[in-house]
């Protein structure tokens, strides 16, 4: 069964991102923006669309891509520090740049 709370409390910190939602997925949960999907929960950890331009922002920082097993690995979804996830317009920025780049398919 997954755990929710780390989910809500990054729904609660997005809540000046317009129709921001989760939908579970596999053992965690997928965050929408409308139709949108830009971020990942998994295992209490966040993880944001990326591309080359923005990944910088997190490799900088230490951050690895999301790998929910030792054959797959998302390099276009890479972990949030947790000092932005605690600063809630930090974070809306960061979302907002992941909304942008997942729009951009």
């Amino acid at each position: 069964m997954r755990d929710s709370s780390f989910k809500d409390y990054i729904l609660d910190q997005l809540a000046d991102i317009k129709d921001v939602r989760s939908k579970g997925m596999f053992s965690g949960f997928g965050l929408y923006s409308g139709q949108i999907f830009f971020g990942i929960v998994s295992d209490d950890v966040l993880y944001l669309k990326t591309n080359t331009k923005t990944k910088k922002r997190y490799t900088d920082v230490g951050m690895k891509p999301f790998a929910p097993s030792e054959k797959q690995i998302l390099k276009n979804y890479y972990e949030v520090p947790e000092e932005v996830i605690d600063n809630r317009e930090e974070l809306v920025d960061w979302s907002e740049e992941a909304i942008d780049v997942a729009a951009k398919k």
